[in-house]
């Protein structure tokens, strides 16, 4: 039996995200453009971000963000199902798509030669799908599956969704973006046309090309295929902040598995919710000391010196939209206690808000992160 035990606090608060040197336009319904010429190979990666994701849905329509991602490669008014995947294919490229929290996106990887046959299909996907409800019935069964496997049937899986769901009282981070299996259950083909036809729109979409194109190549491709699409009435939403901390959180899940797993986190800034603009990088270099290989302080000190841990890991994602969370995950070693590891954990952070880091290893994180932001 697995025993997950979860603590939330809150800490600290954030910075903001620098400028850069790519391109950008906006087409007169509102499509922003931003383009990053990269010649090195002749190939370019098209990707169209929609201002939409899993933190929009309101109660009962959990998932319907990620629904919709499905149905986007089913059948438009000009097309036949499967018609963008084929294409892409027999162009010798890739295609995929993604939904978050925070958005949904749908990209494709294929020659710059090509780029005009990228464009012209998701312009005509962002207008002209069609909600067959025999297809849909089909592919809501298919994420319901998806859920089962990925989720349900995962304990790690579920003490995440579990956390989220603890750690979030006001922001909609707290349902998971598959959705809640109930409301998959529940869920109309009119629902997803409804979430379509509110939210996919040029003026709730930035289109993003890097590789090798010519910046107003793009643009000129992006007003031949997208300008004729006209603009909705904006999106707005409201500002939601977390209700202050009264104190640590407690979860004790039981779930069938082969060895005890323990997850803690704190809400932390993000870019978006920064007040500051150093606190998302001292975050970023925390979890760099506590966790950047084999001679970082946790698996050097908990796992290799002491023995108390088999496995320990720390994330943290400063780009969303509402707070975020400072995570960290950790397996017991064999004959070591869930709350062994926890205070070994917390002992460590301790150690970080009353000692000073020494130059050499704070030179050693920041050359690591840089690296991996670099390469």
């Amino acid at each position: 039996m697995r025993y997950c035990i979860i603590i939330l606090c809150v800490i600290w608060n954030a910075a903001t995200l620098a400028a850069n040197d790519m391109q950008r336009f906006t087409l007169d319904n509102g499509l922003k453009i931003i383009v990053k010429e990269d010649h090195r190979f002749p190939v370019v990666v098209s990707q169209i971000w929609y201002n939409i994701g899993s933190a929009d849905e309101p109660g009962g329509l959990s998932g319907i963000s990620h629904v919709l991602e499905h149905m986007m490669f089913k059948e438009t008014t000009k097309y036949p199902v499967g018609y963008f995947a084929k294409t892409i294919a027999a162009l010798g490229g890739q295609e995929n798509a993604m939904t978050n929290y925070d958005y949904t996106v749908y990209f494709a990887s294929l020659a710059s030669a090509k780029l005009a046959t990228a464009l012209e299909l998701e312009a005509i996907r962002m207008q002209n799908l069609v909600f067959n409800a025999a297809e849909f019935a089909k592919e809501i069964k298919v994420i319901q599956e998806e859920r089962r496997l990925r989720t349900d049937n995962n304990p790690e899986a579920i003490t995440y969704e579990r956390y989220m769901a603890e750690a979030y009282l006001s922001i909609p981070y707290h349902h998971p973006i598959i959705g809640w299996m109930n409301d998959l259950k529940e869920m109309q083909v009119a629902d997803v046309k409804a979430w379509y036809a509110n939210f996919y729109a040029p003026n709730n979409a930035t289109l993003v090309v890097v590789g090798d194109v010519k910046p107003n190549q793009v643009y000129q491709l992006a007003k031949i295929y997208f300008d004729a699409i006209p603009r909705h009435p904006n999106y707005l939403r409201k500002q939601q902040v977390e209700p202050p901390n009264t104190g640590p959180k407690f979860i004790k899940i039981q779930r069938p598995a082969k060895m005890p797993f323990l997850m803690l986190g704190y809400t932390v800034p993000s870019i978006k919710t920064s007040t500051t603009d150093w606190d998302i990088y001292a975050l970023e270099l925390i979890a760099g000391i506590l966790d950047a290989g084999e001679g970082s302080r946790l698996s050097k000190n908990l796992i290799q010196k002491k023995f108390i841990a088999n496995n320990i890991e720390v994330y943290y994602n400063p780009y969303t939209r509402y707070q975020t969370q400072f995570i960290i995950t950790a397996i017991p070693a064999k004959l070591r206690s869930v709350d062994e590891l926890r205070r070994a954990i917390l002992s460590e952070i301790q150690n970080l808000q009353t000692t000073l880091i020494k130059s050499e290893e704070l030179a050693r994180i920041k050359t690591q992160l840089i690296a991996q932001k670099t390469f």
